[in-house]
């Protein structure tokens, strides 16, 4: 497996990030999240396995020394392999090599796997924030990276 950047506009990306949509959109047809929109300040990545692209991750500036953890997604056949994990070191890695070394991400309460997996990877549970506020479903996280770095 390798895991590499690629641009918003590309189209394993672009079928990664429907696919999570639609799973997510699965659990509640009326969540409101926003539709796939490539934006320019977003670090996409993709995990390639066989050259296929089975995951995906981005990270994305919101403030000074804070990135958000987005987009994470792994198709399912691909899922327990440690394919999720090996992404957030990497999106990790990229964020504080930008002089980001906070992360934090929102996830859905119906995601219990997702839940679980940024705990196990030292994420701890913090208010709702920004857009998520309002939002019966979101759970947010937040991991401050500039302890590995001492």
């Amino acid at each position: 497996m390798r895991i590499e950047s690629r641009p918003a506009l590309d189209p394993e990306l672009a079928a990664l990030v429907a696919a999570q949509q639609r799973e997510v959109r699965a659990f509640d047809p009326a969540l409101t999240t926003a539709l796939f929109a490539p934006t320019g300040d977003v670090a996409y990545l993709v995990a390639v396995v066989d050259e296929r692209a089975v995951a995906c991750g981005a990270w994305q500036p919101v403030a000074d020394g804070v990135a958000e953890l987005r987009r994470m997604y792994v198709r399912p056949a691909f899922r327990n392999r440690g394919i999720a994990r090996q992404m957030i070191v990497a999106i990790e890695e990229e964020a504080l090599a930008a002089d980001r070394p906070v992360i934090r991400l929102e996830t859905g309460s119906y995601l219990p796997a997702a839940i679980a997996l940024y705990q196990s990877s030292g994420y701890h549970q913090i208010p709702v924030y920004g857009e998520y506020v309002g939002n019966p479903y979101s759970v947010c996280f937040e991991k401050r990276l500039a302890a590995l770095v001492q």
